[in-house]
């Protein structure tokens, strides 16, 4: 079992889905400066003149964290881990977060084109919006969570306790001043959204499949000699 209660699951994606969706649009219509660009200007303004030497090398570690060379190799090693250990609906949702949100970066970023701030502390070749690093890390850190754990309580904690890693890595490159604010809720959003969102589908497809194939039972009001 992936999730206790898929279909709560569903509806949480839906919530995440709607949230994502009003993200995007907010940033695509935001056009000659408006609110979206204020509001991320003024989170830049703070980043940057909240930066400490220290908090800017966590700042790094944490955008490490995110990056291809450290999220692909543990992608990897959870895959083969599932794998091993026969756990197919747990490896087939986990790949199809992955295998999903990686094209939609790249997708995502061309059709936005948005430039990224002025001044970041490395050198960047790709658009901003949304940040790549806010989706893999979201999909990897709770991904990593659903595909492992056993359902239950702890389990939610640990899901909770991945978004937040994710949303922290994410924001650690506002800090970096590489991407916007916008840039990584945006992203966090996406991610998460099919994290979870696959697992729930997939249970839900098990679920009505199994009910589908479930032996009819006798009707109560047959004779027992028509039984």
């Amino acid at each position: 079992m992936l999730l206790l209660n898929h279909r709560r699951a569903l509806r949480l994606v839906g919530v995440l889905a709607v949230l994502t969706v009003l993200v995007f649009l907010l940033v695509g219509t935001d056009s000659n400066r408006g609110f979206v660009q204020h509001v991320d200007d003024w989170f830049l303004d703070v980043m940057v003149g909240a930066r400490l030497d220290p908090l800017v090398w966590v700042a790094k570690g944490l955008a490490f964290a995110g990056s291809v060379w450290l999220n692909w190799p543990i992608r990897v090693v959870v895959m083969v881990l599932l794998a091993v250990r026969r756990r197919w609906l747990q490896l087939s949702a986990f790949v199809l977060a992955v295998a999903t949100s990686e094209p939609l970066i790249g997708l995502l970023k061309g059709l936005y084109e948005r430039p990224r701030p002025v001044g970041g502390l490395y050198a960047t070749d790709s658009f901003s919006f949304p940040s790549g690093h806010a989706i893999a890390g979201a999909v990897t850190a709770v991904g990593i969570v659903i595909a492992l754990l056993p359902p239950g309580p702890k389990r939610w904690r640990w899901e909770v306790q991945a978004a937040v890693f994710a949303g922290l890595m994410a924001l650690s490159r506002t800090y970096l001043g590489v991407h916007w604010l916008s840039d990584v809720v945006g992203g966090t959003l996406l991610g998460v959204t099919l994290a979870v969102g696959w697992p729930a589908l997939l249970q839900e497809v098990r679920e009505r499949r199994g009910r589908a194939g479930a032996p009819i039972a006798p009707s109560a009001d047959l004779a027992p000699e028509a039984r």
